[in-house]
Order: C-alpha cells, then structure tokens, then sequence
C-alpha cells in the first residue's frame, strides 16, 4: 500500500513502524546515547527508536530538541524515518539536519500505518510504503 504526504526531509528509510499516540520530547524525553524513551508514563516509554520508522503526531518540548535528534543520528541512535501528523520546526529542522527521512500530512491519517508493519519512507517524493502489515511478513 502506497500512501501519500508530504516530504519534509529527503531520503529514503525502511524499518518496523514504532507509533505512538502521544507526541515526543526529544530534549529529556529520549535518551541520545540509548535511542531509549525515557519520558516517565509516555505510551513508548523504554522502548528503542534506533532503526525504526517512528510515528508519531507531533514534537512537543525545546528547541534543543533538533539538536537530539541530530545527535542520535550520529551516536547510530537515530530512527530510520519518522511519520508526523503535522512536523512542527523543532521535528523539522532535527531530521533535515540529521539525515533522517520525513513525510506528515498522510493522506488518510496515521492510522494507516500500523505498529509492527514494516514500512518504506520517501522524504524526497512524500509518500510511505507499506511493505507487509506485521513482522510475519504478511503483505498488507
């Protein structure tokens, strides 16, 4: 399934979709050196972005927040891609300086990629390929 957006960072990414209903703070809600959430009560709460397409609405929090992204991307941290709703700036600005594909505004919303599913992310063109919908390799 091909699903359009909008392209924010350029590149390409493939991974294990990580979604989260609740937007992110990179600056003391990930840890750069771990790739680990470590926001106390957020639904993703201990889990790894490192090599995910991580989905979530939006980026909450300081503008420092860019610069953790930036340097998960170069602690081998980093997401492969990221989903947004609507990339606000601090989101934004982090990926394109990090290298990391970005796509918002999915065209049905992102409930149309599901947690587990193995994803492809084009930031150049702005679309998200689903490849299969869960890690047992069944296509969507």
């Amino acid at each position: 399934m091909l699903i359009r957006g909008r392209g924010i960072s350029k590149g390409s990414g493939t991974g294990r979709v990580l979604a989260s209903p609740e937007p992110i703070s990179f600056l003391s809600g990930v840890d750069p050196e771990s790739g680990m959430i470590v926001e106390k009560g957020h639904p993703l709460e201990g889990a790894l972005i490192a090599g995910k397409v991580l989905v979530f609405p939006h980026g909450k929090g300081s503008t420092v927040g860019s610069y953790i992204v930036y340097a998960l991307s170069r602690n081998g941290k980093a997401p492969a891609a990221m989903i947004n709703l609507e990339a606000e700036p601090i989101i934004a600005v982090g990926a394109i300086i990090a290298g990391i594909p970005l796509v918002d505004r999915l065209e049905g919303g992102l409930s149309l990629v599901p947690d587990g599913a193995l994803a492809r992310v084009d930031g150049g063109e702005g679309f998200v390929e689903i490849l299969n919908s869960d890690e047992s390799g069944e296509t969507a």
